[in-house]
């Protein structure tokens, strides 16, 4: 785990504004009849013009068999996270989590957005509120003196109050040099548990919330989708801990 410095966290911020520019106009392009490959390409073409590079692009992570051959993760409905971009086209109803990373001046930024493609029912609707919602809480707990527990403490209650269930084995993560770092960062725990939070650490929050069930099954292209088919939305923000509260880095104004 390395803390960052000051001048680190006003690099990781002007990434970070660039990587919500980038989901921002995902997000705006989103409708029925666009493929998620698509999407992938949107997203490819506007972190390179900014000149960053997709930090999810040919990663690797510890336990994958291949490296990931996109930029975007794109998951759609039951498919939780790590969904690979594909000849998919979108339709009416659909729920999909946009999850997206770039690396800025040496430093990596992650964040994601879960959007609902046209109508969608009332009860996606309302998952997407809940699970964003926890996030916030989460975020809300990020501060110096606090602990991970006290984070996946407020995010578990959010989600537990609404009838929802966290999604099992997913976590957040430290990020900076790396895309991921220590510490792991749980959307479930006790309050002044675990590690305690300290001025310079950078996590990456990232509440995964289920309608039903949240056990998970790795899928043939190394996604994960739930066992019981039931729905999903993911919502994630690069956050600094600082003397003055938590500061997100990846905000979409």
């Amino acid at each position: 785990m390395e803390l960052k410095t000051a001048a680190q966290i006003e690099t990781m911020a002007e990434g970070g504004r660039r990587l919500a520019a980038v989901l921002a106009q995902l997000r705006a392009a989103v409708h029925p009849g666009i493929t998620t490959l698509a999407l992938d390409r949107i997203a490819h073409d506007l972190i390179v013009k900014g000149g960053d590079m997709p930090n999810f692009l040919h990663y690797r992570p510890a336990g994958a068999k291949k490296a990931y051959p996109y930029t975007l993760c794109a998951s759609v409905n039951n498919v939780v996270v790590h969904g690979q971009p594909s000849g998919y086209v979108l339709k009416d109803g659909d729920v999909v989590k946009l999850d997206l990373g770039l690396r800025h001046r040496g430093l990596n930024l992650d964040s994601a957005i879960t959007v609902g493609v046209g109508s969608v029912t009332k009860l996606a609707g309302k998952l997407l509120s809940v699970t964003e919602e926890s996030l916030y809480a989460g975020i809300g707990q990020a501060e110096v003196g606090k602990t991970l527990g006290d984070i996946g403490w407020a995010i578990e209650r959010v989600i537990g109050k609404n009838k929802f269930s966290v999604v099992d084995g997913l976590t957040g993560h430290g990020i900076g040099r790396e895309l991921h770092e220590e510490p792991t960062v749980f959307n479930f725990g006790e309050r002044k548990t675990g590690m305690r939070l300290v001025e310079g650490l950078v996590i990456a929050i990232e509440p995964m919330v289920a309608t039903g069930r949240g056990a998970i099954m790795q899928l043939p292209d190394e996604s994960y989708g739930t066992v019981d088919g039931s729905l999903t939305a993911q919502f994630e923000h690069t956050v600094a801990i600082t003397a003055d509260g938590p500061r997100i880095l990846t905000k979409i104004v």
